[in-house]
């Protein structure tokens, strides 16, 4: 089973990352956790990303904050799908790290999702890899049919609670 890499530029990103971490072994998806930082250590990033494949990889979560380069640079050094998860930061509330990520050029495509949404980055992860992967297809699935039940069973709570208003 392809791994996925669940990578943030400075290791203060864990608490918003753990999410992902945690929607990742629900799903008994295996993952590997780093710490690269796309300024700081930009060798490390080029080699990570362009190994990623024959390393196991199928899908690479990216986490940062403020410029948020991480998730284009590991872009530019791989053809395996980059997932950016902005993070917030204390001058913007992470809207400088959304726009970061998702503008970026033409022929280095990351797909982003909200800010702080790491449980979105770990399920569009894992929706990658279901694609060739029955097992995790099969998991998402239920996952999404669980949720929809929560969902019904918070309804009918509602609907009793407003009958004895």
């Amino acid at each position: 089973m392809k791994k996925v890499a669940v990578i943030m530029g400075s290791d203060s990103d864990l608490p918003v990352v753990t999410g992902a971490i945690k929607q990742l072994k629900a799903l008994d998806i295996p993952y590997e956790v780093r710490v690269i930082s796309a300024h700081r250590t930009p060798h490390e990033a080029e080699q990570f990303a362009s190994k990623a494949r024959e390393n196991g990889f199928g899908a690479i979560i990216a986490a940062a904050g403020k410029a948020a380069h991480l998730a284009g640079v590991i872009a530019a050094y791989t053809t395996l799908p980059v997932i950016g998860l902005p993070i917030k930061s204390s001058t913007m509330e992470g809207l400088d790290s959304l726009l970061s990520i998702v503008q970026m050029p033409s022929g280095v495509p990351v797909a982003t999702v909200a800010i702080g949404g790491a449980q979105n980055a770990a399920l569009l992860a894992a929706q990658i890899l279901g694609v060739e992967n029955d097992t995790i297809a099969e998991k998402l699935s239920k996952f999404k049919k669980d949720m929809a039940e929560k969902i019904k069973a918070k309804d009918k709570d509602l609907q009793n609670e407003i009958d004895s208003i």
